[in-house]
């Protein structure tokens, strides 16, 4: 059972919105593909798709000019779940699942699904079939990121909670930081190895979107705890759009405008932002640099959302950065923060 890419589920008919159809959990491989570069006179630029491996629908369009697929690479990301189901029955409530197998040590075919619904958490397991409230996993605030991760769920909330959750019993424990933040939290799972929590936030009592930083913890299950990060390796997080996923730069072409140990956030309100960093100078000595903030290196451009996350990397030249000063540059202007 484990084997399969779809699973066909009760409907939701006991809670408000009924559905005569049944849901379908399906199982998709997730996937970076990579653009070879378009060089101008004062840029050089690549794209990137990150997405679904899956029938593309009719109507649905990629706006990204001079796109080479022959040349392309392509990197795999692992998998993802989704639903499919009445897309206006659900009228936005819907907001991810997680999925589980049980018993697999002992060869069973069990397993137990999650589903982030608006302010609940519902659970459905392959041995009862039906969906129910978890009671024991309720918070006062509205599930924000939901994963599984090396046989456990682990989810965030609004109100701050962070909960680790036993597939079997669905007890939960709390691991909340030890240095709470009023921030939005995105669980990163790199592979089955590491889980990570990155926590975008606002450290100036003035609202000013375009000095939020972010801190990234890397979780110690041994201890229980998580630990403040620095340092990301040669990974990439993309943040947003079908999931948190992590890519390794190694795997990229050197000088494709995307490098190591950087954050890129797809789900911002505008189309322009740029990969945080650890410890960017910014010119302004109240700036604590003890943290991830833009880098401003190269401009991210979110060319489409759908079907899939369409991002142009535009590297300026040295000629054209020398026009400008770090806090004159023009894109400041249009700069995007992601929350």
């Amino acid at each position: 059972m484990l084997s399969r890419t779809t699973y066909s589920l009760p409907s939701f008919a006991v809670f408000p919105h009924r559905i005569k159809a049944l849901c379908t959990l399906e199982k998709i491989p997730l996937f970076l593909l990579y653009i070879p570069p378009v060089t101008t006179a004062t840029s050089v630029s690549e794209c990137f798709l990150l997405g679904r491996l899956g029938r593309v629908e009719s109507g649905d369009h990629i706006q990204c000019s001079k796109v080479n697929i022959h040349n392309s690479l392509i990197l795999p990301l692992g998998h993802q779940y989704r639903m499919i189901f009445d897309q206006e029955a659900w009228n936005g409530l819907y907001k991810g699942v997680a999925f589980l197998p049980l018993n697999k040590e002992e060869g069973g075919g069990g397993f137990v699904v999650l589903v982030n619904y608006t302010n609940m958490l519902l659970e459905l397991t392959s041995s009862v079939m039906k969906w129910r409230l978890c009671l024991q996993v309720s918070s006062n605030a509205t599930c924000e990121d939901l994963v599984a991760f090396r046989g456990r769920f682990y989810a965030t909330f609004h109100n701050g909670d962070v909960l680790v959750i036993d597939p079997y019993s669905l007890v939960k424990t709390p691991l909340t930081p030890s240095q709470p933040l009023i921030s939005n939290k995105y669980l990163v799972r790199s592979g089955d190895d590491e889980l990570f929590l990155v926590e975008i936030y606002n450290p100036h009592r003035v609202f000013d979107s375009n000095r939020f930083i972010c801190r990234v913890s890397r979780l110690d299950e041994e201890a229980g705890r998580w630990v403040v990060v620095t340092e990301l390796g040669d990974r990439v997080f993309f943040i947003g759009h079908f999931g948190n996923v992590c890519c390794s730069a190694k795997k990229l072409p050197y000088g494709c405008g995307v490098s190591g140990n950087s954050i890129v956030f797809t789900n911002g309100r505008r189309n322009v932002t740029y990969a945080y960093k650890y410890g960017v100078h910014t010119g302004r000595e109240e700036d604590d640099l003890n943290c991830w903030r833009f880098s401003r290196e190269n401009r991210v451009t979110i060319i489409s959302t759908s079907p899939m996350v369409a991002l142009r990397i535009e590297r300026l030249s040295l000629s054209h950065k020398s026009n400008f000063g770090y806090l004159r540059h023009p894109l400041l202007k249009i700069r995007s923060l992601c929350i």
